[in-house]
């Protein structure tokens, strides 16, 4: 999956923003549970890179959170 950028995530709708975060989460799981079966990543950079993402889409959401309620 690719990693986004906070501009791509602002243009997806909040379902697709939760169907994302879900999907990244699910990779999160398998990744991680890989590395403590003893195995190894091709890229050990990756599970930085999925929680960073993860991350922005939930600023992104929190952000649309406060601009509803300024708009009310």
């Amino acid at each position: 999956m690719a990693i986004l950028k906070a501009s791509d995530i602002r243009k997806l709708t909040p379902e697709e923003r939760q169907k994302r975060y879900h999907e990244l989460s699910l990779q999160l799981i398998k990744y991680r549970s890989k590395v403590l079966a003893g195995g190894e990543l091709e890229n050990p950079g990756l599970i930085k890179e999925i929680r960073r993402t993860m991350a922005r889409i939930k600023t992104v959401e929190h952000e649309d959170y406060l601009k509803s309620l300024n708009n009310e």
